[in-house]
């Protein structure tokens, strides 16, 4: 079911819960006043004919006798009915057309001087109430049909049924405008989104009044498409330098062979030719192995477990060692929190936490001559901190804010060899650990790379 039709519902269903609420309010306070007034005439009126036909008339028959229906009964199918304490009826007028059944003496016992009997059969209603007279006890029934005040109200249910069908027409009306008025700017939205394609993901979308749920949401897409768009723009430079990395030893490779196929007439030449075609197939094995890599350290799917980074550590250093011989890497640990159990303990996968360290460890070695110096420690008790320094040739302050990108290299560092993606992996694993890498470097300085990741808890 579409959202507008939701809307449209859910507010109808509400505004008729209100209006049928209303009316039944309406309809039981109406017949409860309707019963109270007609209840209270039978009362006067039986009060009335007590005090004439019992406490100045005596029930005289004789004087009863010359009474007239119409002189007594002033109701439509009026009745009154007089009993002594003993149940004995002494006294009974009724119109000719009273179509109900008498049963006065069923209610009797209710009465009491405080207390009357009300009682309704079929549309007759009556009224029953007790007097006493030269200490004698009288029972008064008076009776009748409330014509005009059922008439009053079937009318007013008439105009609660024709109101309500009425209301509900204007309901269905008035939930489709709110429905339409609520959803215009998310179908402006959808219009605005259906316009951007993958060439124009610079395009962004109004947020309206920038306050409301609809402009956060507008917001909230706009952040997404920025952030989409930067990544189409990172993939399609990622792809622009793989593609020149591969086609550069791709070309000498083929040169090569080409040259030792023409031209290499001896063995010694025909093994130049060999040898460098080995070195460049190894530059290309290289750099597919760092382009899998980095996809590798990009998959957030790897199993997680409680893993010691300072283990990490001690073997990155001794890989790097030995790649780098007589290379002099210091090792420094810092302070700890007393309450810590498992010191130096991270939540992750310890192989690509380990290639992380080896990549920094690597960088450090190949730009700078001097000793390297490692630090770990706490930066606090819920996280772990590992600094890589060198003092080597250092970047330019516009290098340090792109050196995380893919195949992206300094211009000091063009002449050393490398594909610069060992930092680009090396923050995609620090990323996926839910940590960040810091850095700080200045020409002819030094650079210094510091690793912040959680504290396994």
């Amino acid at each position: 079911m579409l959202v507008r039709h939701k809307l449209i519902l859910r507010f109808m269903l509400l505004v008729v819960a209100i209006q049928l609420c209303l009316t039944a309010f309406v309809y039981y306070y109406s017949a409860r006043a309707r019963n109270e007034r007609f209840y209270h005439r039978l009362d006067t009126r039986a009060r009335q004919t007590a005090s004439l036909l019992i406490h100045r008339l005596n029930l005289d028959p004789q004087v009863l006798r010359q009474f007239r229906k119409q002189d007594l009964l002033t109701m439509h199918n009026g009745r009154i009915s007089i009993y002594d304490a003993r149940g004995r009826q002494l006294f009974h007028i009724q119109q000719d057309s009273l179509p109900v059944p008498i049963r006065d003496r069923e209610h009797l016992g209710e009465i009491t001087r405080e207390r009357q009997a009300r009682f309704r059969v079929g549309l007759i209603e009556t009224l029953g109430m007790m007097t006493r007279h030269r200490g004698q006890t009288y029972y008064v029934f008076m009776a009748g049909r409330d014509y005009y005040g059922g008439r009053e109200f079937e009318t007013l249910r008439l105009i609660l049924i024709v109101g309500n069908l009425g209301a509900l027409v204007l309901i269905a009306l008035a939930g489709w405008l709110f429905a339409v008025q609520s959803l215009r700017p998310l179908a402006r939205m959808v219009t605005e989104v259906e316009g951007i394609e993958a060439t124009r993901l610079s395009r962004r979308v109004a947020e309206g009044n920038g306050r409301d749920e609809i402009a956060q949401l507008a917001i909230t897409f706009n952040r997404v498409l920025g952030r989409l768009e930067q990544s189409f723009e990172s993939q399609k430079n990622f792809l622009a330098h793989a593609s020149h990395e591969l086609r550069t030893p791709l070309a000498n490779l083929l040169v090569t062979l080409e040259t030792c196929a023409a031209y290499d007439a001896t063995l010694p030449e025909a093994r130049r030719s060999v040898h460098s075609a080995i070195e460049e197939t190894q530059s290309i094995i290289e750099l597919t192995n760092g382009l899998l890599a980095l996809a590798k350290a990009e998959d957030s799917s790897f199993s997680r477990t409680q893993v010691a980074l300072d283990e990490c550590v001690v073997q990155a250093i001794a890989a790097c060692s030995a790649k780098y011989p007589g290379r002099n890497i210091r090792l420094e640990v810092g302070s700890w929190p007393e309450a810590a159990e498992d010191l130096f303990a991270v939540r992750g996968n310890a192989q690509l936490l380990t290639t992380a360290v080896l990549n920094l460890l690597d960088n450090a070695c190949k730009y700078s001559v001097a000793d390297v110096q490692v630090t770990l420690g706490y930066a606090s008790p819920e996280q772990l901190h590992l600094t890589v320094a060198d003092r080597g040739i250092g970047m330019a302050a516009p290098d340090v804010l792109r050196v995380r990108e893919p195949l992206y290299r300094a211009d000091n560092g063009r002449a050393t060899p490398g594909y610069g993606l060992g930092l680009a992996i090396t923050d995609a694993i620090v990323r996926l650990h839910g940590g960040q890498l810091r850095i700080e470097s200045a020409l002819d300085q030094g650079t210094s790379i510091t690793l912040e990741l959680p504290a396994a808890v």
